[in-house]
């Protein structure tokens, strides 16, 4: 009988962190087709008032709620995503209400005052209670020109 406990809390346990592989690299690999062609079809519908089309150095696309302020766009990257910023400097392409643009951005890793004053504007609904480590990261995009 413990052996049959044992292996079914174990296969559980493996289906359960393939998932989660699986979700953490679906997420970090895909957009969503859907949202992709709403932003580019409606560009000042409702969706595209919030969310807008990040294009990376290798082609991939994601749909990101974004907070425009001047010559700035923050996102908050809640996969693993965030990780091709954190060196700085990294081109890409935005698609915000109808506007091809381009910037170079970075990820604000040391800075936890600043980063919890964009999320206050990027962010507003975000729960209270909700820790620290459960938080996305803050990826900072300088617009050219």
């Amino acid at each position: 009988m413990l052996k049959v406990i044992l292996f079914t809390a174990t296969a559980l346990a493996t289906l359960l962190l393939i998932a989660f592989v699986g979700m953490l690299f679906y997420n970090s690999t895909s957009v969503n087709p859907r949202v992709a062609e709403e932003l580019k079809t409606d560009p000042t519908g409702e969706r595209a008032a919030r969310v807008m089309l990040l294009t990376f150095p290798d082609g991939g696309q994601i749909p990101v709620n974004y907070l425009r302020e001047g010559n700035q766009v923050f996102v908050g990257a809640d996969g693993r995503w965030w990780r091709v910023f954190r060196d700085g400097d990294v081109p890409v392409e935005l698609f915000i209400k109808g506007e091809a643009l381009t910037g170079r951005a970075h990820t604000v890793l040391n800075d936890a005052e600043y980063t919890h004053d964009i999320f206050q504007r990027l962010r507003p609904d975000v729960p209270k209670w909700l820790p620290a480590w459960l938080d996305a990261y803050l990826v900072v995009i300088d617009l050219d020109g």
